[in-house]
């Protein structure tokens, strides 16, 4: 049996990470051991709205895709075993497959060529001592991390973070992503000029073009 449960799959572009604004294919599993305070996929930390499918169909939808970019994400992905093959079965498809992980889970035993992008909790998401940062040991330079900030004191610590482990020394793929509700992104930009901040400002591309849409996007 080699089922997972799903909360919804669909063909958009990404809206964020270093691919952000290619045409996507979305595996969106169900289930979350975290409750981020600005959590905006709140229907996918349960799996009561879900679907169950073989991990081989779910690749056969995704070669349908006729995109060759694939994103596995949650709720967080990494509590489903399964997870792992299905991750095997895309990358022998031929896809670039994507990660997102809440980073507090193992990412040991995924395959090496599948791009991991750890979502590290800041103070303002009520999550940051969940993390599993024993992770940051594991990345290559394919690898991302982002930080969801609210406020400055969000930036100061994914800062520390990025000092106390030497994030840029592993990956330049370090990402900086405004919670527009709650912190300007020129004011984040001014921040990150201001310090020389070795990171990307990241804006949630599906927000801006589809800001009524909550799903699908």
């Amino acid at each position: 049996m080699n089922k997972l449960m799903i909360s919804e799959l669909f063909l958009s572009l990404q809206g964020e990470s270093t691919y952000a604004g290619r045409p996507c294919y979305f595996i969106r599993l169900a289930g979350c051991n975290l409750d981020c305070s600005y959590c905006d996929t709140k229907y996918s930390i349960s799996d009561i709205d879900s679907k169950e499918y073989e991990a081989e169909d779910l690749v056969k939808i995704a070669v349908g895709s006729g995109v060759k970019l694939v994103e596995i994400t949650g709720g967080e992905p990494l509590l489903q075993k399964n997870v792992l093959l299905l991750s095997e079965l895309l990358l022998k498809a031929n896809f670039t497959v994507l990660m997102e992980t809440n980073g507090s889970m193992p990412i040991s035993d995924l395959p090496c060529d599948v791009i991991k992008i750890i979502d590290c909790k800041c103070p303002s998401s009520g999550m940051k001592n969940d993390m599993l940062f024993d992770n940051f040991d594991l990345l290559t330079k394919n690898d991302e991390v982002k930080f969801v900030m609210s406020n400055e004191e969000d930036y100061k610590y994914a800062l520390d973070i990025i000092k106390s482990y030497s994030l840029n020394e592993k990956t330049e793929k370090i990402l900086f992503s405004p919670i527009r509700e709650r912190l300007s992104p020129d004011i984040l930009a001014k921040w990150m000029i201001r310090d020389k901040t070795p990171a990307i400002l990241q804006l949630q591309l599906q927000k801006i073009i589809w800001p009524d849409i909550d799903r699908g996007v």
